[in-house]
């Protein structure tokens, strides 16, 4: 599977981050315009050699990392699925906070939260922690947008179009022929 140095280049830059555009410019230098870069990058991933050898690269990255695309998909599903829930429970009661005029008992409501025990909650869905100056405990998830964005793409549930605009000259030399000349010409003549 010998690739040559441009190929080679293409698939290392294709590797760091899956953008076929931007690794076909690395690659070559004198494409600038993305959708020159596009056309030919998508051309390139249809080479058998360079198809072989990103997909060797790729099984290498999983074998060293330990880390399938499977794992990654149920992460973000992990996200896209979370609960508040799952981290905090809250209630409201009626808590006495003194006596009207009339010497009645007076009632409000007050809302009750607590964070459940750290020993007792998956935490790898928290992005971050923190404790105010007034004491106040604060926690951030992964956002959940962004997970499923993620998973609507690994599984193409979102296309995305790219649109070509410019003069094409498209070299046809049989588009003067008629359809009866066409079927001559392909041996299936019609009668």
């Amino acid at each position: 599977m010998k690739l040559t140095p441009k190929q080679k280049i293409f698939c290392d830059e294709y590797l760091v981050d899956l953008n076929a555009t931007r690794a076909y410019k690395a690659a070559y230098k004198s494409i600038k315009k993305d959708e020159t870069a596009n056309a030919a990058a998508s051309r390139m991933l249809r080479n058998v050699k360079v198809k072989e050898y990103i997909d060797k690269r790729m099984k290498d990255r999983e074998k060293r990392t330990e880390i399938k695309q499977d794992d990654v998909v149920k992460e973000f599903a992990s996200i896209a699925n979370d609960d508040i829930k799952n981290y905090l429970s809250f209630r409201t009661e009626k808590v006495f906070v003194g006596y009207d005029s009339d010497g009645l008992p007076v009632q409000d409501y007050r809302t009750i939260v607590n964070m459940k025990d750290s020993d007792d909650i998956d935490t790898k869905n928290i992005s971050e922690i923190s404790i105010g100056k007034d004491g106040q405990f604060k926690f951030k998830l992964y956002e959940r947008d962004n997970a499923l964005i993620q998973l609507g793409k690994h599984l193409g549930m979102f296309k995305d179009k790219v649109e070509v605009t410019g003069n094409m000259k498209v070299n046809n030399p049989y588009e003067n022929l008629t359809t009866e000349q066409l079927l001559k010409l392909a041996g299936e003549e019609d009668g």
